[in-house]
């Protein structure tokens, strides 16, 4: 009965030690490139990043968008919730991927982020998570589709 109880938590121990994720930079890079431009204020490089036809779900009003142009719409509806809110100086920071899987042409991959902003002079900060999907065509790895996940912010300490 020891035997087995050793063998038991042996076991049990080696699961806490399993490698990290194995990253695919390549998948990643163009998660990468839409938080780089994004942060730089280059909309037209952070659509890049995208699929044409990409489905996005965020916590501004309507929530989502798909198809045709939706980054574009996306964007707009960002600009006019951040206005009306007084929010500036809005960053966005990546974590390291809690999980990235990839099967063939197709990846989903979650990423725990940290945005930053400035609402009517007080800095804020709001812990989330973004889930992309991402397809790999002809002009490599592009973001399908990508999903906002996270509390209201806070004021920063």
């Amino acid at each position: 009965m020891k035997v087995i109880a050793t063998m038991m938590l042996g076991a049990v121990l080696g699961l806490g030690a399993a490698p990290a994720l194995a990253a695919d930079p390549a998948v990643e890079a163009p998660i990468k490139q839409f938080v780089d431009d994004f942060n730089k204020g280059d909309m037209a490089g952070a659509a890049a990043a995208m699929t044409p036809r990409v489905a996005i779900v965020d916590e501004v009003a309507p929530f989502q968008w798909r198809g045709p142009d939706a980054f574009n719409r996306w964007a707009a509806s960002l600009a006019a919730d951040a206005k009306a809110k007084g929010q500036t100086d809005q960053s966005v920071a990546l974590g390291t991927p809690s999980r990235e899987l990839v099967s063939g042409v197709s990846a989903y991959v979650i990423v725990p982020v940290t945005y930053r902003f400035t609402q009517k002079g007080v800095k804020m900060v709001e812990l989330a998570q973004m889930t992309f999907t991402l397809f790999k065509g002809d002009a490599g790895w592009k973001i399908a589709s990508w999903t906002w996940t996270g509390p209201e912010a806070s004021v920063a300490k």
